[in-house]
């Protein structure tokens, strides 16, 4: 006799399955078929893989769950498998752009294949504007600004766009209408701003000249918190994949780097200080996550710790790096892009380019993830982190795991 386990339970033990085991056990019986192909399993393969926690039904329209899961995957097979040929590029002649170019929208995960891309820059005009990347054709662009830009970030789950001025003020575009959806003036300059989406809302972190991080609300601006991290200013604010970090590390370079649970910023509580751990990294002079590993994130430091090494003499100090799954480092030397193992090995040397590089992003299968670095000031490449989980209040105990040395970069 034929013993069938209740549907709650194998749900439950379907659920330790992976895309394979999951789809093999589809294929024993009807009752299996019926359970395996429920939203519940694949939903939670997909937020194992991919930072989709914001992606709903609604996006889903009227595909499954099973469905986004393998049209993600298609995509990601056929980005790896991808040979030069295959990528189209378009050129905007006599175009300058006085800011690095940042993803409004087409870099998140989507059931449409025909979405548009859309990237924002500014002009030498002190105008921010709009690009169609397929069409390679302005599509919206501000009213000439007073005061110079400084800074520019997107949130392109929201098509935001937001900007600092010398004159220090905060706007919010939608890039859309002429003028900005929200303004907001500072007390002090600003190196750096951070957006994000998480499941509280969408929300914009700055870290200004005197050491302080403002969290506030988009698109509105309200204010929502205020945490004094460093004696100096703050030079870099990177929030992890999961957004369940803010990473910030100050302008003095004896300065240990932080990183803030993002909950603790945005939903602070009154009369204690917000949950925190310091990296034991001085001199740090630039940060990525790795968006395939869960809460690590990867320095590049002044210092040589327990795991670096030396670039070459003839090498140019790496201006961007990107990581990805933790076994290979990528960075940038004049014209080149360079792919190191976490040994040190040269593992190929790319010579696509005539002119330097001054910008690239980090291709994550459908999706793109951009990293900007500051100007590395030493040659040595270092280090990988865990962050503790979960954080302890007394974060001098929870000092951070240092793992391995490495970066990744698909290009």
């Amino acid at each position: 006799m034929e013993i069938q386990l209740p549907d709650l339970a194998l749900k439950r033990i379907f659920s330790f399955l992976d895309l394979f085991g999951l789809l093999q056990a589809s294929q024993v019986n009807k009752h299996w078929n019926r359970i395996a192909e429920s939203d519940f399993l694949w939903r939670s393969l997909s937020l194992q893989r991919w930072d989709c926690s914001n992606f709903t039904d609604q996006h889903l329209g009227t595909h499954t769950w099973k469905q986004f899961f393998l049209h993600q995957r298609r995509k990601e097979l056929q980005l790896a498998l991808a040979q030069p040929h295959n990528f189209i590029y378009k050129v905007t002649k006599n175009i300058a752009y006085e800011m690095e170019l940042a993803y409004l929208s087409g870099n998140s995960l989507t059931m449409k294949e025909q979405e548009k891309s859309i990237i924002c820059s500014v002009s030498p005009k002190q105008e921010l504007c709009a690009w169609d990347v397929q069409e390679g054709t302005m599509i919206w662009s501000s009213p000439v600004q007073e005061f110079y830009f400084s800074n520019l970030v997107t949130l392109p789950q929201m098509h935001l766009a937001i900007t600092m001025d010398r004159k220090k003020t905060i706007k919010v575009w939608n890039c859309q209408d002429r003028d900005a959806l929200a303004i907001l003036p500072m007390p002090e300059s600003c190196y750096c701003m951070e957006a994000y989406l998480t499941k509280d809302g969408p929300f914009l972190t700055v870290g200004d000249v005197a050491g302080d991080i403002y969290t506030f609300t988009l698109p509105g601006l309200r204010d929502v918190s205020k945490v004094t991290a460093f004696q100096y200013g703050i030079a870099l604010l990177h929030c992890s994949p999961d957004k369940k970090w803010v990473f910030a590390c100050g302008t003095y370079s004896r300065t240990l780097p932080q990183v803030f649970l993002t909950e603790s910023l945005v939903r602070p509580s009154e009369g204690s200080a917000p949950l925190s751990t310091s990296l034991p990294h001085k001199l740090c002079v630039s940060a990525c996550w790795t968006p395939e590993v869960k809460n690590r994130i990867t320095l590049m430091s002044q210092t040589h710790e327990i795991a670096s090494f030396q670039l070459a003499a003839h090498l140019e100090c790496p201006i961007w790096m990107g990581a990805n799954d933790g076994y290979t480092i990528v960075f940038t030397n004049g014209p080149y892009l360079l792919l190191f193992s976490i040994t040190g090995f040269l593992l190929q040397r790319f010579e696509d380019h005539q002119a330097a590089i001054n910008n690239f992003w980090v291709i994550i299968a459908s999706h793109y993830t951009a990293y900007s670095a500051f100007l590395a000031t030493s040659k040595k490449i270092h280090i990988s982190f865990a962050l503790p989980t979960p954080l302890k209040r007394i974060y001098c105990e929870a000092i951070p795991l240092i793992i391995q040395l490495h970066l990744q970069c698909d290009v």
